[in-house]
């Protein structure tokens, strides 16, 4: 047993002298179950088509299979991380990796749409808890400074690595065995990741352990559950009496949780984090990215295929154009000078996303793919660097005893204002593309300054909370 401040890190085949190889072990598991988690996500861009085919699936049930997977990775990613540094961050990892097996092979034997949407869910409550926990025990394990900024950079090597091999991944095993196969061989990984975990991973948790705040999860996770609802079924008519009601509900439901944490004994989400300038900062920038680079990579194939007129390897490629980059850059972030701290890291990498953003407009007419590459580069690699500097401020800026619900924070903020940015982009674009080329390039130009906003606005609010704190200290 090893015991880190207010942490307890016990596992019993892990001795003083290789405590570090186990620590590089750990970060490989994490790593690895980033990836699938990943590949499970991104699996129904390219085999939507061929499932709508097989379970006869109209538009509006597309989208939910699509989407469904962030809706239950929001809705469970703070409690599942406030659980497991609780109970054992392992064990929730192992929990959820299971739970993203089982629905994974759910996924690929499902008899109809309702199945899948419902096993797409699962897999995103599965995956929460992966996610929130793998960050969670990668904080414990590394030390603050370089070693943890090396291992952050990995792992979000990893995020990026899973988000541009998912297209390939899926489409390779889609021509090999129709769409279910990448679900099933998917489900068959995360079964091995669990078993691995059990050995492979120390167990942590705080020192003392406090009563699951079952009101607070059950508030939150039904709250950000009915506002992604609302904003997947807004896609298809934003005046849908159905589509008002999610998001009313869901957002009474968040401020019920606002209110019900600030008088619980014992809560699953402490707000006075929030007045902690670089918990805040760290936050507002996951959001802001969700908001801005991450929804607009949403329509980057339709622009590409209907827009531009080129087919769907095309598009593929051209969206690892994106997602190449951000996983490079993240794995190398950790080379960056020491007098760019990881709070300016941030700042930098929003301001980078705006930039590439802007080099993405394009002429309604005569434009080609070539003019996408350079702005979709800068701003992948602006991306990386994000995603490093956000990896260490998510476990940094909390108490060393709640590092996955700081994941958690962190990673709800970006899903949730992904799931934003994505309703309104492809409601913007998608609607276009029956107006032929000329439309749809318009509207994606819209959709990149709408975009583009936010991470500027991000960037500078960022700047601001920081400079507060270095003149308050």
């Amino acid at each position: 047993m090893v015991v880190h401040g207010s942490e307890v890190v016990s596992d019993v085949n892990t001795r003083v002298d290789d405590v570090t190889w186990g620590a590089w072990r750990a970060l490989a598991l994490a790593s690895a179950a980033t990836i699938l988690l990943y590949i499970a996500i991104m699996v129904p861009l390219t085999t939507v088509v061929s499932t709508a085919a097989d379970l006869r699936m109209g538009p509006g049930t597309q989208a939910w299979v699509v989407s469904a997977t962030n809706l239950g990775l929001a809705a469970g990613l703070l409690g599942s991380g406030a659980i497991g540094d609780d109970y054992g961050r392992r064990r929730i990892f192992v929990v959820g990796a299971l739970l993203l097996a089982g629905a994974s092979l759910l996924c690929g034997l499902a008899p109809n749409a309702l199945v899948l949407v419902l096993g797409r869910i699962l897999q995103g409550m599965g995956g929460a808890a992966v996610l929130a926990c793998a960050q969670g025990i990668i904080g414990q394990l590394f030390p603050e400074g370089y070693p943890r900024a090396r291992a952050m950079g990995l792992w979000a090597g990893a995020l990026g690595a899973g988000v541009s091999l998912g297209p390939f991944v899926a489409t390779g095993f889609l021509l090999l065995g129709g769409w279910r196969l990448p679900y099933l061989l998917v489900g068959l990984a995360m079964v091995m990741i669990a078993g691995l975990g059990l050995v492979m991973l120390p167990e942590s948790r705080a020192e003392l352990s406090r009563p699951v705040d079952v009101g607070g999860v059950l508030l939150l996770g039904l709250g950000v559950a009915a506002l992604m609802a609302g904003l997947v079924e807004g896609r298809l008519g934003w005046g849908s009496p159905l589509v008002r009601l999610l998001l009313a509900t869901g957002l009474l439901l968040l401020v019920a949780f606002a209110l019900y944490e600030r008088r619980t004994t014992h809560p699953m989400f402490d707000l006075s984090l929030l007045s902690r300038p670089d918990f805040l900062g760290a936050t507002m920038a996951a959001f802001a990215a969700g908001l801005g680079i991450l929804s607009l990579s949403a329509v980057v194939p339709i622009v590409v295929e209907v827009g531009l007129g080129y087919g769907v390897t095309v598009a593929t490629l051209v969206l690892f154009a994106w997602s190449g980059p951000s996983s490079i850059a993240a794995v190398l972030a950790r080379w960056l000078p020491s007098s760019l701290s990881p709070k300016a890291q941030l700042v930098v990498g929003l301001a980078g996303c705006a930039v590439g953003e802007l080099l993405l407009l394009l002429p309604t007419s005569g434009a080609t793919v070539a003019r996408l590459l350079p702005g979709l580069v800068l701003a992948g690699v602006a991306n990386g660097l994000l995603n490093a500097a956000l990896g260490r401020q998510a476990v940094a800026s909390v108490p060393p005893s709640r590092t996955a619900m700081g994941s958690g924070a962190n990673n709800t903020a970006r899903f949730v204002g992904a799931a934003i940015g994505v309703s309104a982009v492809v409601t913007l674009v998608g609607r276009a593309a029956g107006s032929g080329p000329a439309g749809v390039i318009a509207s994606w130009n819209v959709a990149v300054l709408l975009t583009t906003a936010p991470l500027v606005l991000g960037a500078l609010a960022v700047w601001w909370v920081q400079r507060g704190a270095r003149r308050l200290g």
